[in-house]
């Protein structure tokens, strides 16, 4: 199985590096292996800035919209690593986690998460205090 070559960066930015031993050459963002294909991804489907910034807050706002700015600099070098993705899951008889909508994913660092389903066991008794 072999990696197809993705097309050249047509036009470079401060925080993304490309290199073949790091993600096998994916853009991805500098000091992580966050590839930019995956922000770009949630972003795509909707997902907004604040969200992503709360998922990787070790990015910082800079890097994370410097990926994204990236992504629209370059987007046939990013639509030809999403495809370059989906063709190693079809390889690998794996499912794509992104084939379902976006807004079907759990995203526990959005804020409004689904809470604990109610307990039926009765709430602990409470001891009254003497005075």
């Amino acid at each position: 199985m072999s990696l197809t070559q993705l097309p050249r960066v047509l036009v470079p930015h401060p925080h993304i590096r490309t290199d073949v031993s790091i993600l096998s050459g994916s853009p991805h963002v500098a000091g992580s292996k966050v590839p930019v294909r995956r922000l770009w991804a949630w972003h795509r489907g909707g997902t907004a800035v604040e969200t992503l910034m709360r998922r990787y807050p070790n990015l910082g706002p800079g890097k994370i919209l410097d990926a994204l700015s990236f992504a629209y600099d370059n987007i046939d070098l990013i639509q030809a690593d999403i495809d370059r993705e989906q063709r190693l899951f079809d390889e690998r008889g794996k499912v794509d986690p992104l084939e379902r909508p976006l807004a079907q994913l759990a995203l526990p660092f959005a804020g409004g998460g689904s809470q604990p389903p109610p307990s039926s066991a009765p709430p602990p008794s409470r001891r009254g205090r003497r005075q």
